[in-house]
């Protein structure tokens, strides 16, 4: 199955992914992996496809723009998988392909008959990634929505202020980090064949990834016992490591040893605070953070956070000001980082802008050579391709 792009860019050139996912965690993995070359064949239900399709405001040109930052590079076939010919070419498309990602109810693939043990059968190279909300036995039938597992993994119990209510992050957080972790699944499983030519089954949980990626806080937990609460934006273990006022903003001050404090109160005009015993080290600070909040307080208010953000970072000090995504992007532009890119899209007669993968390869960078595909805008290709019929109401 011929990919747009010439065989010899991408780390993953070679490689079929029969993507079976939606909304987030799977079809961001599936993008990263044809990002780094990968063939994506998306899969998705005449009519509506992929629920994001739908996930609007804000749309760019009539489409979701959530949708849209997930799932360029792919080609788009709709299949009606409940259709006894739609399910067989699909089950072509899964015994062809290098990676399987799928992301529905435990249970649903096997009834489809495209669960592993059955497409292991006739594809046993096959790298078959499974996404879960919260497992596939006795959390099966909890619906794995981001909010869900933010709430019930504990990341809203450390989110927000401490009297306050929890809070979610300001971003689908769990299903990007699941995403994430079942990209460092697949490429394992792949390595893995590379050197046995067997394939083998990747489980990921939005519940355990969150688990992990609480680290530190969790940590606090498993091997000390203590149950970690909402702080605000104030450090449990580190002073001062907190958002304080500027002038004219916040100013987010992330001091995190003795020599930066001394360097911060030295730029601040308040030398004796770095010989404190009340702050003369971290633990010390920790312990009086209140007192040492007051004392910073005054002099930082004197200037803009811009201004303290060039001058505190001239000497060491880590600050920096409360960006908006407008301001954050200005700024990884300053710095030169590339962090968007442009896809020509001559079947729009349009391009469409995107958040840029944040991987930096010497010898195989990441390619942009597809915008998001419209829905089953590559069916009749793709079947086509596999010597397949077409539905009986072919998309395209």
């Amino acid at each position: 199955m011929p990919c747009d792009q010439p065989a010899s860019e991408g780390a993953l050139s070679g490689i079929v992914v029969a993507d079976f996912g939606r909304v987030l965690a799977a079809p961001y993995l599936t993008m990263l992996l044809a990002d780094l070359g990968a063939e994506v064949i998306k899969v998705e239900r005449p009519g509506g496809g992929d629920e994001t399709r739908a996930w609007g405001p804000p749309y760019a040109d009539g489409e979701a723009t959530y949708f849209l930052g997930v799932n360029r590079n792919k080609r788009s076939v709709a299949l009606d998988l409940s259709d006894e010919r739609d399910r067989r070419a699909a089950q072509e498309i899964a015994c062809r392909a290098d990676v399987l990602v799928e992301n529905f109810r435990p249970g649903t693939m096997d009834r489809l008959g495209l669960g592993y043990e059955e497409l292991r059968v006739h594809n046993p190279g096959l790298v078959y990634c499974s996404v879960t909300g919260f497992g596939a036995g006795k959390g099966a039938q909890i619906p794995g929505y981001d909010l869900l597992v933010q709430a019930m993994g504990g990341l809203m119990s450390v989110t927000g202020e401490p009297d306050g209510q929890g809070t979610k992050a300001g971003v689908a957080l769990v299903d990007v980090i699941t995403g994430l972790h079942a990209g460092m699944g697949v490429l394992a499983a792949l390595r893995h064949r590379e050197r046995t030519g067997e394939g083998q089954r990747v489980e990921v949980s939005l519940l355990t990834s969150l688990l992990s990626a609480l680290t530190n806080q969790a940590s606090a937990y498993v091997s000390g016992g203590a149950v970690p609460r909402a702080m605000g934006n104030r450090h449990p273990s580190i002073a001062p490591y907190e958002v304080v006022n500027a002038k004219d903003r916040p100013l987010a001050l992330a001091v995190g040893n003795d020599r930066q404090f001394a360097v911060l109160c030295a730029e601040l005009g308040l030398a004796e605070l770095a010989g404190d015993a009340r702050f003369a080290t971290n633990p010390a600070r920790v312990a009086h953070r209140a007192e040492l909040l007051a004392a910073l307080e005054g002099p930082l208010r004197t200037r803009t956070a811009d201004s303290w953000f060039e001058t505190l970072t001239a000497v060491g000090v880590p600050c920096g000001p409360i960006n908006d995504l407008e301001a954050a992007f200005a700024f990884a532009d300053r710095l030169g980082l590339d962090a968007r890119v442009t896809i020509d899209d001559p079947r729009r007669d349009t391009h469409v802008a995107q958040v840029a993968n944040p991987i930096r390869l010497t010898h195989t960078p990441a390619v942009y050579h597809s915008a998001p595909p419209r829905l089953g805008e590559h069916t009749r290709e793709i079947l086509t391709e596999l010597g397949l019929p077409l539905p009986r109401e072919a998309t395209t």
